[in-house]
């Protein structure tokens, strides 16, 4: 009974998380300026590669860190996979993507 019970705890967290990661969904069109995407929209674009910001300021200045770079690089798009404060006030931290089309 508790390795039946078991499986069943397993399948419903496993199907829960295909039900947060979402559908492939297309990105927008391509602009002039690096574009925010969600994970969901990389489908079919080439990863340029990876980077780390730490930023003095508030989550908009990490953004514009982000954007910065992104344009600096010639991305068409960006992912920012994390964002969080450090334990130095004011002091940020973020991860990103950059995707070409």
């Amino acid at each position: 009974m508790m390795r039946w019970f078991l499986s069943l705890i397993v399948a419903l967290f496993l199907s829960g998380c295909s039900v947060l990661e979402g559908k492939p969904q297309p990105a927008p069109p391509i602009s002039d300026h690096p574009q925010e995407i969600s994970r969901n929209q990389t489908q079919n674009l080439q990863e340029m590669g990876a980077f780390n910001v730490w930023v003095r300021g508030s989550p908009m200045d990490v953004e514009d860190e982000i954007k910065a770079r992104a344009t600096a690089e010639k991305a068409d798009y960006y992912v920012i996979i994390m964002m969080d404060d450090t334990v130095i006030p004011g002091r940020w931290y973020a991860r990103a993507i950059l995707y070409r089309h």
